[in-house]
């Protein structure tokens, strides 16, 4: 009971098997068509026959004797070798006219023959004598003249160079000669080339294809040598392909015995080629498999050597049953194979390997005897057909695994672009960050060495000093280097007590100069810090504007406002000054004053804007970016 997720794949399977055969059915009706049509030529079906290898028919023969046509010597006589003369007598068809041309349509005559008429030789199919020309699959038409045709009581004779049965590699290639058709030429001629198409011209066509297909595949494993089946297939092919030669080539320059030997020999390394694909298509290697096939690649032609030629197709069937076991074994391992680890490849290779498994077994069954030989060579013509689509399908398949690999290699390359980038921001984050290491160790070092060096004695001058104003320069230095140190330590200062430092140092300088200060600090308690270097360059600013207050403005009255927004700290200074007068308008801001005031608050990614005017007072509105907040109760 087929269950409904088996059924469509059964029949797919079944129409993929269905359409072959009935195409072959076609091909096979094609042909024996003739066969049963009403017989438009005289057909001789009885001839004279004698063994004998003399120039002409040997009349006086005691070994004639009549033989039926076709005249099959595997059968009649097995170990007939040589040369047979054939006799037919004959009248022209009735109703052919004197200017007809009559003919004489051989359809199989293994090896070679020679055609005389009336005493007369009027055809030779090639060579007679080693290396014997051989037309085993070429239909034969041999044109009658008609100035050597009689009227009736024509003699036909046919001199038949054959082997024996026991010394060709195939029952296909014994000697033996077919019924004699005579008729109209131009008839015959048709009839001849539809036999020949589908006997010669069809089989080459079909395995030139597959030599160039063969070809392709090799080329293809040897770019991409992880395609290890592809590779025993191609070479499968052209193996295959190269063995069939002896199906058209006629004129091999070899004898026969040589040629029937390699030819046997030839089928060894194309099975082991077609095993290796089935194992390694399906995914299984086995050393133990591949050392017993190149055994039997050893073994086969030294039996064949030691049985002799008088044996070769004894022993060659024996061979041929082996390796189509052998092969039938290998495609139902690849098929179990496939069922369990590959189920949708499993009906897509079923009906081509069934096929092929039946070709084999009718081949051998052929070979055995146990059927006679069909019109057409069927293993030299179905199995490179089937050879053919595998290939295409190979082809196919290579193809969608080569878009699939460009597609995962775009996106591999994509993926290696993205990483090596991350990869190089991370060394660049990497090396800013050692580098910011190492200058702030460097700047932890100096700040030390400020501290502990220059500031004792700035600290000793600030005590030991009898001078007042030396004392109170050195305090100033002292105050300007510790200022410097802060900074170079990196610690980040918590905006309230930064305030609350400005606020206290303003407040006194400005006290110092009976200048009345307004301050108002931030309304509400915060936890933003200022980097390091921003506290210096802030407070640096803070004192320039301060000393610019003092020394220039002559006001009386000094505002300062802060706030925050945005993230940004503001902080506002106004006086009541007499501003800054319009002929010194701009010169103020190139000196080392205002401009450096400017120039610290940029280093700090802020700005300083000075707006002022006569009778109006100077404004300076100072803006900072603020750091991080700190975690709660730190820095307290």
């Amino acid at each position: 009971m087929i269950t409904a997720a088996l059924r469509r794949p059964v029949l797919h399977a079944l129409q993929a098997v269905a359409r072959p055969i009935a195409l072959l059915a076609a091909l096979f009706i094609a042909l024996l068509a003739p066969a049963f049509a009403a017989p438009a030529a005289q057909v001789l079906q009885s001839a004279e026959s004698v063994v004998s290898d003399a120039p002409q028919f040997p009349e006086r023969s005691p070994g004639i004797v009549t033989v039926p046509l076709p005249d099959d010597w595997s059968s009649r006589a097995p170990r007939l070798d040589g040369s047979v003369w054939y006799r037919v007598n004959f009248d022209p068809v009735a109703g052919a006219g004197r200017n007809e041309l009559l003919a004489l349509y051989v359809p199989r005559a293994c090896s070679n023959l020679e055609v005389w008429l009336n005493g007369r030789v009027i055809y030779r199919g090639g060579r007679m004598d080693e290396p014997l020309t051989r037309n085993c699959h070429y239909p034969q038409l041999v044109p009658l003249p008609g100035g050597v045709l009689l009227s009736q009581g024509n003699t036909l004779d046919i001199k038949l160079r054959g082997q024996a049965l026991q010394r060709v590699a195939a029952r296909q290639r014994a000697a033996g000669l077919s019924e004699l058709v005579i008729g109209d030429h131009a008839e015959l001629l048709e009839r001849q080339r539809q036999a020949r198409f589908w006997n010669v011209d069809a089989v080459a066509a079909a395995n030139l294809a597959l030599a160039v297909l063969g070809a392709v595949l090799v080329a293809l494993t040897w770019l991409n040598r992880r395609e290890a089946a592809m590779g025993y297939f191609g070479l499968m092919s052209l193996g295959w392909s190269v063995l069939s030669a002896r199906l058209w080539w006629r004129d091999l320059p070899m004898d026969s015995a040589s040629i029937e030997f390699l030819v046997c020999l030839g089928f060894t390394p194309i099975l082991a080629l077609a095993v290796q694909f089935l194992l390694s298509h399906a995914g299984v290697r086995s050393r133990m498999l591949e050392a017993a096939l190149l055994a039997q690649c050893v073994v086969l032609p030294m039996s064949l050597l030691l049985a002799g030629p008088a044996r070769l197709f004894e022993l060659a069937s024996a061979w041929y049953l082996v390796l189509a076991a052998e092969a039938v074994g290998a495609m139902g391992l690849h098929l179990h194979i496939l069922w369990r680890e590959r189920r949708h490849e499993f009906w897509t290779m079923a009906p081509a390997l069934a096929a092929g498994a039946a070709v084999l077994l009718a081949e051998v069954a052929v070979q055995r005897g146990w059927l006679a030989s069909p019109p057409v060579p069927l293993l030299q013509f179905a199995l490179p057909v089937l050879l053919l689509a595998l290939a295409v399908r190979l082809l196919l398949v290579f193809g969608r695994a080569q878009r699939h690999v460009d597609i995962g290699r775009h996106v591999m390359e994509a993926r290696i672009r993205e990483v090596t980038a991350e990869a190089e921001r991370n060394y660049a984050q990497i090396a800013e960050m050692r580098v910011e290491q190492v200058t702030q160790q460097e700047r932890k070092r100096i700040a030390a060495d400020l501290h502990d060096d220059l500031g004792a004695k700035l600290l000793t001058i600030v005590h030991t000093s009898e001078s007042e104003r030396i004392s109170s320069l050195a305090r100033e230095a002292l105050e300007e280097m510790r200022l410097s140190v802060r900074g170079l330590t990196g610690k980040p200062v918590r905006l309230a007590d930064a305030l609350a430092d400005w606020r206290a140092e303003t407040v006194s300088r400005l006290g110092q100069a009976n200048i009345e200060i307004d301050w108002r600090s931030l309304a509400e308690e915060t936890d933003q810090v200022l980097p390091a270097r921003g506290y210096v360059q802030t407070t640096r600013i803070l004192r320039e504007a301060v000393s610019n207050i003092i020394k220039h403005s002559g006001a009386s009255h000094c505002k300062v406002r802060c706030a925050i927004a945005d993230g940004q700290f503001g902080i506002n200074i106004q006086d009541n000054g007499k501003g800054i007068p319009m002929e010194l308008d701009g010169k103020l801001d190139r000196g080392h004053g205002m401009s450096s005031m400017k120039h610290r608050a940029k280093q700090m990614q802020g700005q300083c804007l000075v707006e002022s005017g006569p009778g109006y007072g100077t404004v300076i509105r100072l803006t900072l970016p603020l750091g991080p907040e700190l975690p709660a109760g730190a820095g307290r």
